[in-house]
């Protein structure tokens, strides 16, 4: 596909990637509240309004794959992370609640 992303990725995708030790990056653009109520380890916490300003943290290389409670900010935002160079976001399908019902059934839902 000539080097480009696809939009969405499955959470069994993310899983198997984690579990084969794949560099990439998870941003979670969920509110600091929603935090406090689950969220993957290791990624990096910028509510989708704060994305804007916050841009030079993210990686340019490697698979970006973005997440929030469903899907439909992360998917917002990585419409915006593509427009702005970010060829290299996708959104994780589901968001975290997806995840917690189909892979971490002991991670909190809301």
């Amino acid at each position: 596909m000539d080097g480009v992303q696809p939009f969405a990725l499955a959470v069994g995708d993310l899983d198997r990637r984690l579990a084969a030790g794949e560099e990439l990056r998870i941003l979670d653009v969920r509110e600091p509240w929603e935090l406090e109520i689950c969220r993957l380890r290791d990624s990096l916490a910028i509510p989708l309004a704060l994305l804007p300003d916050r841009l030079g943290e993210l990686p340019r290389s490697g698979l970006l794959v973005v997440l929030c409670h469903h899907g439909m900010r992360s998917a917002h935002a990585v419409r915006w992370l593509q427009s702005n160079g970010f060829a290299n976001a996708v959104n994780l399908d589901g968001g975290i609640d997806a995840w917690a019902q189909q892979i971490d059934r002991t991670m909190r839902t809301y």
